[in-house]
């Protein structure tokens, strides 16, 4: 399960209510989003991503919310020259407004660290506001050591998302770097928690399920390694009892013992591979697994004076 996975999976998933709209588009402006002014004025605003589900989830966000955007295409200026995808935002009275709404401009229509908490006062606001922060800035890495992070622009944005997972019952940790700021999980239950909250559901049955299968794999192993450890202690054990009963009797000794331990040293020898159970089991009369292992670890006591 990929980070660009979990983003189709997100990118899928249509808001019906305004305020989900408009907090899911908050969370995108403030992790993906440049404010850039132009002088007299004017000014642009762009969204910028490397998914395409995310570029076109972003611009039906904006057509929604009467918002005009253009999408372009840019390679990224790294060995792989992976596209980019950049909405470019025209500006506008009705645009203005709607990213004020948005909790992406004050009414002075200067950015914002992070929205108001009218943008997230509800939790399906608040769902909405994170699936859109992994939208815009989200990753997930593992599986030995897994890792969520959602990017921020500012240390304010990042702290938000600590605090709307923490409304949620979920801990996120705070990450302050040299050009973002991040709010992160470690742990597949922290990390199961969040995608779930964001609407992952596909995601989160996936984990879960590769989590089963690690386990079962996990015990089948643990048993494996038992079983064979047990096999070596025995068969061990076995070739012990067997060198003992042959010393015992090459040395004439063997046929002095007492009866119990004469026919427990007489079973080894001609069942050199059988478990104590089971010789247990020939004796006669039939002796526990208890009382073989007595016997039998007499019989070396014996052989080694």
């Amino acid at each position: 399960m990929t980070s660009e996975d979990i983003r189709r999976e997100l990118a899928r998933i249509a808001p019906v209510r305004e305020c989900d709209r408009r907090a899911e588009l908050s969370a995108l402006f403030h992790s993906a989003g440049r404010l850039h002014l132009r002088g007299r004025g004017e000014w642009a605003l762009h969204l910028d991503f490397g998914s395409g589900a995310v570029a076109r989830r972003a611009f039906a966000l904006l057509r929604e919310e009467g918002i005009r955007s253009e999408v372009r295409t840019y390679p990224r200026r790294a060995f792989d020259r992976a596209t980019r995808y950049q909405l470019h935002v025209a500006g506008g009275k009705h645009t203005l407004e709607a990213l004020v709404a948005a909790g992406v401009l004050d009414r002075r229509h200067a950015p914002l660290d992070r929205p108001p908490r009218r943008v997230v006062s509800r939790s399906c606001c608040r769902g909405a506001y994170l699936r859109g922060a992994f939208l815009g800035g989200g990753s997930l890495s593992g599986p030995r050591s897994p890792h969520l992070e959602l990017r921020a622009a500012s240390t304010a944005g990042a702290e938000l998302l600590v605090e709307i997972a923490a409304h949620e019952g979920a801990r996120l940790g705070l990450a302050v770097r040299e050009t973002h700021a991040a709010a992160y999980a470690k742990g597949w239950d922290a990390i199961e928690t969040i995608l779930a909250f964001a609407g992952a559901a596909e995601t989160v049955l996936a984990l879960e399920e590769r989590a089963v299968l690690a386990s079962a794999l996990g015990n089948a192993n643990r048993l494996a390694n038992a079983d064979h450890a047990n096999l070596v202690r025995t068969s061990r054990a076995a070739r012990l009892q067997l060198e003992a009963a042959r010393k015992l009797r090459a040395e004439g000794r063997l046929e002095r013992l007492p009866h119990a331990l004469r026919e427990a040293a007489e079973l080894r020898l001609r069942n050199p591979a059988d478990s104590l159970r089971e010789l247990g089991v020939r004796a006669s009369p039939p002796a526990s697994k208890a009382a073989m292992h007595r016997r039998l670890h007499r019989l070396e006591e014996l052989a080694a004076r």
